[in-house]
């Protein structure tokens, strides 16, 4: 629902904090598949904070937050 809610003004940018964080392993696979998939459709930029780093690793660049320095 809240994929669908952040979506229907059709903006240019999605902000996604955690999208999987308390999903299981299918489930999860399942919303970042989805999340993939619609940035692509709709010519979205993304920006995906993550634990996940298999996830991570699947999008285009991978910044890390480090000792509170952003590292890219």
């Amino acid at each position: 629902m809240s994929i669908a809610r952040a979506l229907i003004t059709k903006p240019k940018l999605l902000l996604a904090d955690e999208p999987t964080g308390d999903l299981d392993g299918v489930t999860a696979e399942r919303v970042f598949g989805l999340l993939q998939e619609l940035c692509r459709e709709h010519a979205l930029a993304s920006v995906l904070v993550t634990h996940h780093l298999e996830f991570a690793g699947r999008c285009d660049r991978v910044l890390r937050l480090r000792d509170g320095r952003l590292e890219g």
